[in-house]
């Protein structure tokens, strides 16, 4: 009797550690796909303010041009 409570035991531990490390990765994922996406959005905000540059820097050159 003895014996089989100890195995049955074990068996309900490695279970419980197995649910418990999947709840682990569950929230890891999460947590990376909110990186993700705070990364993405940084991304978009570089690119809107590259364009604006651009604009910027193609306005100041006509300015110069029409001054020669």
């Amino acid at each position: 009797m003895a014996l089989e409570t100890v195995i049955l035991a074990v068996i309900i531990g490695t279970l419980a550690a197995i649910v418990y490390s999947l709840r682990i990765l569950v929230l890891l994922e999460r947590r990376i796909a909110r990186i993700d996406k705070h990364i993405e959005m940084m991304a978009e905000k570089i690119v809107v303010e590259e364009k604006q540059i651009m604009r910027e820097e193609a306005t100041i050159e006509k300015m110069i041009k029409k001054r020669k």
